[in-house]
């Protein structure tokens, strides 16, 4: 069995992310759900959230904010994003204050719910860019 296997990361504008990984962890709308080398064939949808992976050879993870979307895992994995980025090309700033205009939206309610989940999902990716800029959910403490 194979240790390593190739992960892409692909969001409609580029190539986000190409190399070989150990291990991958993604959040599926069921939660988080890990990938390794010789993984049943797996097709799952991607909730916005915390993308950590395992480079072949290292013993540190990598982490990224990815806008959900959805994982294909056959002998590699590749994984089909709407926005994909890294801690450091993170604005704080403005991930706050799109989290803050959603939040504000959501306390003038109407009546269509396409808008009110439009918000939430925006709350979501707002906060998985905050926790990805701070090092996220599983950094060492």
């Amino acid at each position: 069995m194979p240790k390593s296997m190739l992960l892409e990361v692909i969001t409609p504008s580029k190539l986000f992310y190409k190399g070989e990984v150990e291990l991958v962890i993604a959040r599926t709308l069921n939660g988080d759900e890990g990938y390794m080398a010789g993984h049943t064939w797996a097709v799952k949808l991607l909730a916005a959230g915390e993308l950590w992976f395992q480079e072949a050879g290292s013993k540190d993870f990598k982490i990224a904010a990815i806008a959900g979307g959805f994982v294909d895992v056959k002998d590699n994995i590749i994984i089909f994003t709407d926005a994909a980025e890294w801690p450091e090309e993170i604005d704080l700033a403005r991930a706050e204050h799109e989290k803050e205009l959603a939040e504000d939206w959501l306390r003038h309610p109407s009546n269509d719910d396409s808008e009110v989940a439009r918000a939430k999902i925006a709350i979501a990716k707002s906060l998985t860019r905050m926790h990805v800029k701070a090092g996220g959910h599983r950094r060492k403490r």
